[in-house]
């Protein structure tokens, strides 16, 4: 384990942090610290980080709430780039995306593909917008267009289950997941809280909403 002395720092005493969801291997930002704000993360054992930009040390989720618990450090081979991966209490981004990378620049985006990525994707339509999008179409629409879509999905999926026609089911049911989470993003539910809701329950052997066993 090195000293944080051996770590190089740049001209302004920063240091990049890449920082890491332990629980998928996602790259959730980039940031940078000093020597102090990571002797803080250290001892804390939550992200804090230097604002460039303001000047100022600011620990994530200070205001809101999205705190990131750190799991480990990592310096690289030259010690001038660090990876701190983390267990995160909500989404990464300001913008409300899990991740702050979702901007495709290069690349098969299918082949990188994720409900999280989605996810991400819906936000940014929930927030940016663009033109000619069926995503944005929906969230300026509402509420209730949403929940129409997602009962008009459910309805498909049941009718191409009850066929026996997987193609058809695979189909509609990602037509499902996706205006699902739709309402997630109108709604400001993460995938994350999904996780966490179904870790909490034991789901595969048990309902919540108990029905007697008969």
């Amino acid at each position: 384990m090195i000293d944080i002395k051996n770590l190089k720092f740049d001209e302004n005493g920063l240091i990049p942090a890449i920082v890491v969801d332990s629980d998928t291997g996602a790259v959730l930002m980039l940031a940078y610290m000093n020597a102090e704000s990571l002797k803080i993360s250290i001892s804390e054992g939550r992200t804090c980080f230097w604002s460039r930009s303001r000047g100022e040390l600011w620990r994530k989720g200070e205001t809101s709430g999205n705190v990131q618990h750190i799991v480990g450090i990592k310096a690289d081979c030259d010690r001038d780039a660090l990876v701190v991966t983390v267990k995160k209490d909500g989404p990464a981004c300001h913008t409300g995306a899990e991740s702050c990378f979702f901007e495709d620049v290069y690349g098969d985006e299918a082949g990188q593909f994720s409900l999280n990525t989605l996810y991400d994707i819906i936000m940014d339509r929930k927030i940016n917008g663009k033109p000619g999008s069926y995503t944005t179409y929906l969230f300026e629409k509402g509420a209730d267009k949403i929940l129409k879509k997602l009962g008009e999905e459910s309805t498909e999926v049941i009718i191409a289950g009850k066929a026996g026609d997987k193609a058809e089911t695979i189909y509609e049911l990602a037509d499902l997941t996706y205006h699902a989470m739709v309402l997630m993003a109108q709604m400001g539910i993460t995938p994350d809280d999904i996780k966490k809701e179904l870790a909490s329950r034991h789901v595969v052997d048990k309902k919540v909403k108990q029905e007697k066993m008969t």
